[in-house]
């Protein structure tokens, strides 16, 4: 039996991963064609193009996950069903429910190689690529080893963490006379732009002289000038740059503040749905391996499988724009479109004999 369940577990990785690899490859060619009506603007040449597409790479392998699991199942145990290997596993004992369970486990190896991608490698990388994209079409900020580095006259601001709204977290303030020596440092909690005015929050100051170092506190201060905040209009963190465990901070200052946390509650409850929907889209894969498609072709199956990945994609983003829109609670509007799949499948492999 742990032949048989290696043997099936392999079939389904190996057509999930060749799936993968296929769609992703359409996926960037297209992205990479739509990149190059901005080259020549400022910096962003075919190189920077390039760069920009390949990094994000990870976020399209994650969003295309479950459609390239469902895709691969179909089409590896689809072969293994042509070939009666189905029926003689049958034929030798094997239950349907024992295939299924060895099929799920390499379920939960894709699902938790999704997962690994989403939080760990996506947000860095599209985060690496937005800035890069930015920073080549604009010379007045650059990016330096840690967060945005910007200048204004004597004045050097690094900021770490930039939010949507002009919130930023971890400032940095480096002032110098004309001789270029530093005579103050300043380090900020946090930044809010808000009537004209930056309200900051954690104010540590730290006066440079040839006496030593004299450091301030305060807990909270009003500036009219830090940086233009247009600066920032096309630099913040997106949704979908964000961790689960950032995305859950986030909410909880939104929260704190009043503020409105939905498109962010929505991001945080599909970092789960969508690893997830990879094990729906195998369990919706299978019955279709036991029933009559097990006689049709290749591109029978191909095509059965680009339907449904697309109708659940549809389905998805218009379950999730609509909860926005008409005030859905955010985990119903993400968890909503798995389950209604989850419930056809399960219907469907009770159906199977």
């Amino acid at each position: 039996m742990k032949i048989l369940r290696f043997y099936i577990a392999r079939q389904v990785i190996g057509g999930t991963l060749l799936a993968l690899l296929v769609l992703t490859a359409l996926d960037v060619g297209f992205a990479f064609i739509a990149e190059i009506d901005d080259v020549g603007e400022g910096a962003y040449g075919w190189i920077q193009a390039l760069m920009y597409t390949a990094l994000t790479v990870p976020r399209r392998l994650y969003e295309l996950f479950p459609t390239s699991v469902l895709i691969g199942a179909l089409l590896s145990l689809g072969t293994v069903a042509e070939n009666s290997e189905l029926t003689a596993m049958r034929a030798a004992g094997v239950s349907v429910s024992r295939i299924i369970t060895s099929a799920l486990q390499a379920g939960v190896v894709l699902m938790l190689a999704a997962v690994l991608l989403g939080e760990v490698v996506a947000p860095a990388s599209e985060r690496q690529a937005q800035n890069m994209r930015t920073f080549s079409h604009s010379d007045q900020i650059q990016v330096g080893g840690v967060g945005l580095w910007a200048r204004d006259g004597n004045d050097y601001l690094n900021v770490r963490v930039i939010m949507p709204g002009l919130r930023l977290h971890d400032l940095r303030v480096y002032r110098f006379d004309e001789e270029q020596r530093m005579t103050e440092s300043i380090r900020i909690a946090s930044a809010r732009y808000h009537d004209g005015e930056w309200q900051m929050e954690g104010v540590v100051r730290s006066q440079v002289s040839v006496e030593g170092v004299e450091v301030e506190q305060s807990d909270t201060e009003t500036w009219d000038r830090l940086l233009a905040p247009e600066l920032f209009d096309v630099i913040v963190v997106e949704p979908r740059q964000m961790s689960a465990w950032t995305l859950a901070r986030y909410i909880g200052y939104l929260r704190e503040n009043n503020l409105e946390s939905a498109p962010y509650e929505l991001a945080f409850w599909t970092r789960f749905t969508t690893p997830l929907s990879s094990l729906v889209m195998l369990l919706l894969a299978i019955p279709f391996i036991f029933g009559s498609l097990r006689t049709g072709g290749a591109g029978q199956r191909l095509f059965i499988g680009i339907l449904i990945g697309v109708g659940f994609h549809l389905l998805n983003r218009m379950l999730n724009h609509m909860g926005l829109v008409y005030g859905m609670p955010p985990l119903l509007a993400a968890v909503l479109p798995m389950a209604v799949f989850l419930v056809i499948a399960l219907w469907a492999i009770r159906r199977v004999r």
